[in-house]
């Protein structure tokens, strides 16, 4: 059994990891709590997560009339959101069905579309898919014919996007302004690891009524998130993406057979690293049921030496809510330490040092390199 590596002396004021791995312990909050609760799960964009949690546990009716103002408005909110990116999935599918190719949902707008737990209370501020690459040419021609443009024109930023990341630059539609995120596989080309992308769409699932959108198989969508949370560098949302990964194993995990799935796929995708992480830190910070023997065998993907120890000094920190009553005296030394590693793990040596230096130099100079 792994031993908690999360508490308050850490995040001395993190009431909301807290109250979504023990939703009872509200009950006991005084109404300055809740305001600190409420401004953390803001910040973490987990508001209508803890309210929809709240409710299913039968505590709503407990939570002070002054905070469940605040829980009944998020939750209104996403449900707004829900209807957005449904509808949003639809004009996507719309401008692609006639390449008669396959198209794969990520993240919130999958879980939307296949009605997962994982889709309570979600918020969204893009929509991901992935396509193969010999078809993003076309793919983004019939986006673009039906509004969807590039948002990074400068001519390095193009070739970043193009010739080294796992992506196409932004898209932000011309009038909904809503943005989407074409991918070609779930990590940059130039990644230290590269998991191969005709295995994951070759095990994509078809959405009943969708026409040419589908999702990832269950084990394929748990290590994506995982891959997603423990490569990136920017983890203003980090407790939110843990979050989704604890609810789709709760949800994925009822299946006995899923649990071996996993492991044997996170070796065949070489992302025993990231599924390592995702296991300990899911359970460690919001009590996720994962069995021994799983965990055991993943910790092939453990680092060495003296790296479990750091990892879990910087990620303890670094999944906190970003909010000032979260932050410890080496938060944001963690925050930074993530954020270089996530580089380094992104681009070799001789890409990312010049990489690097141009960010440096564009944002000293208010982006107008």
């Amino acid at each position: 059994m792994i031993v908690p590596l999360y508490s308050n002396e850490l995040g001395q004021h993190d009431l909301l990891s807290t109250a979504l791995s023990s939703p009872e312990s509200t009950t006991s909050l005084k109404l300055l709590e809740w305001d600190i609760l409420i401004r953390q799960a803001r910040r973490a964009d987990l508001l209508a997560r803890l309210s929809i949690l709240l409710e299913k546990q039968g505590l709503l009716g407990q939570v002070p009339v002054q905070a469940k103002r605040h829980l009944d408005s998020a939750h209104i909110v996403s449900e707004s959101h829900d209807r957005r990116v449904r509808w949003e999935a639809r004009q996507i599918r719309d401008a692609l069905e006639h390449l008669n190719i396959p198209v794969i949902l990520f993240k919130g707008a999958a879980y939307v579309l296949s009605e997962l737990p994982a889709a309570c209370g979600r918020l969204f501020h893009d929509i991901d898919i992935m396509v193969r690459k010999a078809d993003l040419e076309v793919v983004e021609q019939a986006l673009r014919r039906k509004g969807w443009i590039s948002t990074h024109l400068d001519a390095y930023d193009q070739r970043y996007y193009r010739q080294w990341m796992h992506e196409l630059p932004p898209l932000r539609h011309i009038k909904r302004k809503t943005v989407l995120d074409v991918h070609h596989t779930i990590l940059p080309e130039t990644a230290r690891i590269s998991p191969d992308p005709r295995k994951l769409i070759a095990a994509a699932q078809p959405l009943d009524g969708q026409g040419c959108l589908k999702i990832l198989a269950p084990t394929d969508m748990v290590l994506h998130s995982a891959a997603h949370l423990f490569h990136d560098g920017e983890l203003e949302h980090g407790l939110r993406d843990l979050t989704d990964l604890d609810s789709l194993l709760r949800h994925f995990g009822r299946n006995q057979a899923f649990w071996a799935e996993l492991v044997e796929r996170a070796r065949e995708l070489d992302l025993m690293r990231p599924l390592y992480y995702a296991l300990r830190y899911t359970q460690s910070i919001l009590g996720t049921p994962v069995p021994d023997t799983v965990q055991q065998s993943a910790r092939a993907g453990r680092p060495v030496w003296f790296a479990p120890a750091l990892m879990d000094t910087v990620f303890t920190r670094a999944l906190a809510p970003d909010h000032p009553s979260c932050d410890t005296l080496f938060t944001g030394l963690a925050r930074w330490f993530l954020y270089v590693r996530a580089h380094y793990l992104r681009m070799p040596l001789h890409l990312l040092i010049p990489h690097l230096i141009r960010k440096a130099i564009k944002r000293r100079s208010g982006d107008r390199v």
